[in-house]
């Protein structure tokens, strides 16, 4: 009998809540940043909800103690969050000018950028299937954009530069996860975000008006609680069994918006969206498939036989 590390076959339930709960919440920030977006600036909003979540994401030093902000990269950690700060204001600016359904469907492309990424920064090896699925999720970005109609808006190619941007700031938590934990990353990022995210909104500063308020804060209180019950769920489950519990926050955003803001999701973003989630899904299945198989190397090299 194999001596190969075992893989949960089941996901936890705690696990499966957590992102729930996280793709819930952050489905909910889009809301806020959308009321908010009614009398603020995008770039304005990008620099309160860092700060609010930072505030939120205080007590992670009562939980640890000032050792938590300690580390050798912090070099590193400036530049991921200097992009990281440009991927947000992109992905705001597309919550505030495209339909709320079809920016958060284009940034489920994300995965795919990520895997070029793997292979351009890290040196990871991607085979035929996974390039394959590259290029179906490409071509359902495409649907989603259509680039050739004429009601094309150049703001779907900001929500792509937000999601191209995202997969290179995903690909530094991976670099960073190897000598850091998790909660010192999202401490340290949640609060350089805040002086880095403020020279874009003085370009725009316009104070916000009392009815604002509670929207911006809101926006932070749900963006620091969504990191926090992913960042939980990934700690106790697969990226791959979990993914596809993070699109629920399609479901919720485009609920929500129909609802609020009487907008419809079309046939276009539907399919789109759908080729998108595909793609992504197969390239999270495969990575944990390929993962399990380099786990299971080393046995199979001792001499351990087959199963």
């Amino acid at each position: 009998m194999s001596t190969a590390p075992s893989v949960p076959s089941a996901l936890p339930p705690r696990a499966a809540l957590l992102m729930a709960a996280s793709a819930t919440l952050f489905g909910l920030m889009a809301i806020a940043i959308r009321y908010a977006s009614r009398q603020q600036h995008p770039f304005e909003i990008g620099f309160f909800r860092c700060l609010f979540g930072a505030l939120f994401a205080l007590p992670l030093l009562r939980v640890h103690g000032l050792e938590i902000l300690r580390t050798r990269r912090l070099g590193f950690y400036v530049v991921r969050c200097a992009v990281g700060i440009v991927s947000m204001m992109c992905g705001f600016w597309a919550l505030v000018h495209l339909p709320l359904a079809q920016a958060v469907a284009l940034s489920y492309s994300t995965p795919l950028f990520i895997t070029i990424g793997a292979v351009l920064v890290l040196g990871e090896v991607v085979r035929m299937r996974r390039w394959s699925a590259v290029i179906a999720g490409f071509i359902g970005v495409l649907v989603i954009v259509r680039p050739t109609a004429h009601d094309f808006s150049s703001a779907t190619l900001v929500a792509l530069l937000a999601a191209a941007i995202s997969g290179m700031v995903t690909i530094s938590i991976k670099y960073l996860s190897r000598t850091d934990p998790p909660d010192r990353i999202v401490l340290l990022t949640t609060l350089l975000w805040v002086p880095l995210s403020l020279p874009p909104a003085l370009t725009v500063w316009k104070w916000p008006t009392p009815e604002v308020w509670p929207w911006l804060v809101l926006s932070g209180a749900l963006g620091t609680g969504g990191h926090y019950c992913w960042t939980r769920a990934l700690k106790m489950a697969e990226a791959s069994a979990l993914a596809p519990l993070s699109y629920l926050q399609f479901i919720v955003v485009g609920f929500l918006a129909w609802a609020l803001f009487g907008e419809l999701i079309d046939s276009y973003t539907l399919l789109g969206a759908a080729i998108v989630i595909s793609a992504s899904l197969y390239i999270a299945r495969r990575e944990a498939q390929v993962a399990r198989q380099q786990l299971a190397e080393p046995v199979v090299a001792k001499g351990e036989p087959q199963v």
